[in-house]
């Protein structure tokens, strides 16, 4: 039987796009779309750039490399609106992502989402697939400084839940992300959405390990996983 007072030390921070919702196809199509627009073709190595970057970040890549639009904040509206819909009335969670959040919250683990996405879109698409009830709290860029290629984000994600890094978890589709949640001190699961987002070679360089799907996991194992871990950093 899992231990969850010894759980309720422990702590998960989740990315969402691509992680927790099905989303990473939509934002392409919305980055080819605007792309369409302008008449251009997006490279691999612009995909590269525009897979770390806040909507923000995007919109004045699109209108200075391109010239896009009369200005970043117009293109960031074209997008804005493409994607709204999109969480509100299409998006899905990942395959076992729902059951796994839930039974981690039945084994009393603290969780975060910590996202690059604005707020408004990442409420609408955790509250439309049924996370949000199962969340201590959900941080975006637009709360705090700085982006998911920093340590920052994810040392106050830990600081939401009371945890200290080295007793969180970390679940991500970037490898970037991955990568500077191990430089905090967290432990991670790399969860493969695309190879624009991260090999499994590049999510395995600093994860522990690296799933396709949450259903590869039983949430009370992995609590119980947590639980020990937790009790031996003490």
């Amino acid at each position: 039987m899992t231990d969850t007072s010894a759980c309720s030390a422990c702590g998960v921070v989740f990315d969402c796009d691509g992680t927790l919702l099905d989303t990473i196809d939509a934002w392409h199509r919305a980055e080819a779309h605007v792309a369409q627009q302008a008449g251009v073709s997006l490279s691999r190595a612009d995909r590269d750039v525009l897979n770390t970057l806040t909507l923000p970040e995007a919109a004045a890549f699109f209108h200075e490399r391109f010239g896009v639009g009369d200005s970043a904040p117009q293109v960031a509206e074209r997008i804005e609106e493409f994607m709204m819909s999109f969480y509100r009335t299409q998006c899905c969670e990942r395959p076992g992502a729902l059951a796994f959040v839930r039974g981690l919250r039945q084994a009393g683990v603290r969780m975060v989402v910590a996202s690059s996405s604005p707020r408004a879109f990442i409420q609408a698409g955790l509250e439309r697939c049924g996370f949000l009830p199962y969340l201590d709290g959900v941080v975006s860029v637009d709360d705090v400084e700085g982006s998911k290629r920093d340590p920052f984000i994810y040392r106050h994600c830990c600081e939401l839940m009371g945890v200290e890094p080295e007793r969180a978890w970390g679940f991500d589709d970037s490898a970037y992300a991955v990568a500077a949640m191990t430089e905090l001190g967290m432990m991670c699961v790399g969860v493969y959405s695309s190879p624009l987002c991260g090999s499994y070679v590049q999510l395995a360089r600093h994860a522990r390990f690296v799933i396709q799907r949450f259903d590869e996991l039983d949430p009370a194992v992995f609590a119980q996983r947590m639980a020990e871990g937790a009790a031996a950093s003490r």
